[in-house]
């Protein structure tokens, strides 16, 4: 594809970063040339370190609660709704804030946040130091936004979908190493090999050692972001923003709320997170129930939804976004969400009329082929869908304020992922293991109209004046 170039700090055929010099002209943002993609690239090794320290404590979470008193399964919600929660507090205000004091020292503070969390998670002796840990985590992980905006200061509009694709491919990537790291650090043979090399006031544990591994990753993105991440914003554009008056989450979302061109995204967000959040809470004990899965092949399965979202946010995106409008691929990947949320309790049966290939290889059993079928649906529906609401996102909201919109709409799907997760847990036992998947996929209806009120022509999509105070 015409202006992009490969990223060698990643698999070239997987991971392509848009050329920032490529039909560009200077923005006013401070950089140029080489510097803008070197940019786009430490901002995608940054995401990537830090979604890596918080995949690292995944498998671990649920394990480390239960040692304590009290750690019980509605404990572990708790904890996980704690860190979403902090999100959808933090997030518009990382965001905001960096529209005034700028990018990059937001993204190093949050990430010297992160480093703290997850040291007292793994220090922690009591619960409620992993409910300070996981609040601190979730407040410093609200930085997306901040990552989100430093994208769209160096990429133009029409470059904006691939490049937003290229930051969601570092989420995948995150989400496909932190996990097995995690499990690999928690091995009895490996936390007894690290014991033995550190001094003996370290307290070495399956449960510390993942949590310091985690805690090193975001000092690493600390380290890189301080030593080769230039700043985005010239301090003229961040004066200019600091007369916007700093206001709460709740306000923001109430002005988001009230502003026509962002209400239906807002919206959009809010079901899509609602929705996938529920869904993927209640994969993993769908296929343990229908299916039999041990958590090994559980997690087998998550990395191959890795992979697919990987796939899809870091090439597909790109060369679809180069043919199509932001609101007709949207559309496109609501569609395949839909289908493939709703065709999950169908699995089985979708599977009983596929080809038994164990004679190839013998994991390859119908049942097999016909649950992979309708999990790639979801990374594939879902990789395009969160890509393109966030350029429309950025199309439609003025240059100074970027960093306050997309923490405006990652806030609302915290707010999502902090109450959809228990909602289809209750639905799971109470009414039957298809019910979440239903409910899911019919909560995903509206997000069809929403898109489409923004419309669907080529022209809705063609980059408008570069004016700061342009609301696109």
């Amino acid at each position: 594809m015409d202006g992009v170039r490969t990223v060698r700090t990643f698999p070239s055929a997987l991971i392509r970063l848009p050329d920032a010099e490529a039909g560009m002209t200077d923005s006013g943002t401070g950089i140029t040339g080489s510097r803008r993609r070197r940019g786009l690239a430490v901002v995608f090794f940054v995401v990537f370190l830090d979604l890596l320290g918080f995949g690292i404590i995944i498998p671990i979470l649920p394990y480390y609660t239960r040692t304590f008193p009290g750690g019980t399964e509605f404990v572990i919600g708790l904890l996980a709704a704690s860190y979403s929660a902090m999100q959808f507090v933090f997030a518009p205000l990382l965001g905001s804030l960096s529209d005034r004091v700028g990018r990059r020292p937001v993204l190093v503070v949050s990430l010297c946040g992160s480093v703290v969390a997850w040291t007292v998670f793994g220090l922690a002796d009591a619960l409620w130091l992993l409910f300070l840990s996981r609040m601190l985590a979730g407040a410093m992980g609200g930085n997306l936004s901040t990552a989100q905006a430093y994208v769209a200061d160096v990429t133009p509009p029409e470059r904006r979908a691939a490049a937003l694709g290229f930051i969601g491919a570092a989420f995948g990537l995150g989400f496909i190493f932190g996990p097995g790291i995690g499990a690999v650090l928690s091995f009895d043979a490996t936390v007894a090999a690290v014991d033995g090399l550190l001094p003996a006031a370290v307290p070495i544990s399956r449960f510390s050692l993942p949590s310091f591994a985690a805690a090193a990753a975001s000092l690493a993105g600390v380290l890189v972001a301080l030593l080769f991440l230039p700043e985005s914003r010239t301090v003229a554009e961040s004066a200019a923003a600091t007369a916007t008056e700093r206001i709460s989450s709740i306000t923001q979302l109430r002005a988001a709320v009230a502003t026509p061109g962002l209400r239906p995204l807002l919206l959009a967000f809010f079901l899509v997170s609602f929705a996938f959040s529920g869904v993927q809470v209640m994969f993993v004990p769908y296929v343990a129930d229908i299916y039999g899965y041990t958590a090994a092949q559980s997690a087998l399965l998550l990395t191959y939804i890795g992979v697919v979202a990987v796939i899809t946010q870091g090439v597909l995106v790109g060369r679809l976004s180069a043919r199509y409008s932001p609101v007709r691929l949207s559309l496109f990947g609501t569609a395949l969400l839909v289908v493939g949320v709703g065709a999950i309790p169908a699995s089985r049966a979708i599977g009983s009329v596929l080809p038994d290939l164990t004679a190839l290889a013998p994991f390859l059993t119908a049942d097999l082929l016909g649950l992979l079928l309708v999990l790639t649906l979801l990374p594939l529906g879902n990789g395009i869908l969160s890509v393109t609401l966030t350029a429309l996102v950025s199309q439609r909201a003025s240059a100074a304020v970027q960093g306050s919109a997309f923490g405006i709409t990652q806030g609302a799907g915290s707010l999502a992922r902090t109450v959809g997760p228990p909602v289809m847990g209750g639905l799971y036992f109470a009414v039957g293991y298809w019910s979440p998947f239903v409910v899911g996929s019919v909560l995903l209806l509206p997000v069809l109209w929403l898109v489409s009120r923004l419309g669907v022509t080529q022209e809705a999509y063609e980059p408008r004046p570069a004016d700061p105070g342009h609301a696109r």
